[in-house]
């Protein structure tokens, strides 16, 4: 996935954790899924690794939709993070 860009959106604390909201990242071809992009992520953005770490649960969407750890990430897509949602 060399030269394909993904952008990388985070919501609520975990966006306040990173300090960013928007990530545009350019991954290795083998970061395939999201868990993998999260992977990289954690391993090459100190602040991502410490956001995820005080966030271990996480609801993704690919494009708006919601997804799972397992679903494929592709160049051009936009991934949003956010902590799980609660309410009553």
């Amino acid at each position: 996935m060399s030269d394909a860009v993904i952008e990388v959106r985070f919501f609520a604390a975990l966006r306040e954790r990173v300090g960013e909201e928007i990530l545009r990242v350019s991954p290795p071809a083998e970061v395939g899924t999201v868990a993998a992009l999260c992977d990289w992520l954690a391993a090459g953005y100190p602040a991502v690794a410490a956001a995820f770490e005080a966030t271990p649960r996480r609801m993704v969407a690919i494009n708006e939709e919601l997804a799972t750890p397992d679903s494929a990430v592709a160049a051009g897509d936009t991934v949003a993070l956010f902590p799980p949602v609660t309410g009553g």
